[in-house]
């Protein structure tokens, strides 16, 4: 018995067609920054998670690869992996794990992580402004991780 992967268009696909339309317009203007999400899964193995953890590489190949093609433009380009990080998504999954106790899931599941508590959607997307932003034009090719330290355990 052999098991059956359905397919879908790869995550990756979207970032490489948003990109495709912008970098033309950054290109010709001769500056822009494009920061991509992938996620911790793009930087080391997520267990039992293999599509996820290929989508996600592919991003963090993409953003490097990009980044050298288009620097002489005056193009930066970036990614962030975000680890856990509490938004309304991950906050459903604990309460579908854990019911009326999904909290004490929550709590369980950021133990490896040497912070011990999710990260916020805000913590995200300071970082994500910053790398916009002109005070990171020399950033370029890399991919950051925003997960407390846990990829560091890995």
């Amino acid at each position: 018995m052999t098991a059956e992967i359905p397919f879908s268009a790869p995550p990756t696909k979207g970032r490489f067609l948003g990109m495709e339309k912008v970098l033309k317009v950054m290109g010709e203007q001769g500056h822009g920054a494009i920061v991509n999400t992938a996620s911790v899964g793009g930087i080391r193995g997520v267990g039992n998670q293999s599509g996820y953890a290929a989508a996600k590489h592919g991003v963090v190949g993409l953003t490097r690869n990009s980044a050298i093609e288009y620097s002489q433009k005056g193009v930066v380009i970036n990614a962030i992996a975000p680890g856990a990080i509490m938004t309304p998504m991950v906050e459903g999954s604990l309460r579908q794990m854990g019911g009326d106790n999904w909290e004490e899931v929550g709590k369980e599941f950021v133990q490896p992580n040497p912070m011990k508590r999710f990260g916020k959607p805000e913590e995200v997307g300071a970082l994500v402004a910053f790398l916009l932003s002109n005070e990171a034009g020399f950033i370029n090719g890399t991919v950051i991780p925003i997960d407390g330290g846990q990829h560091i355990k890995y």
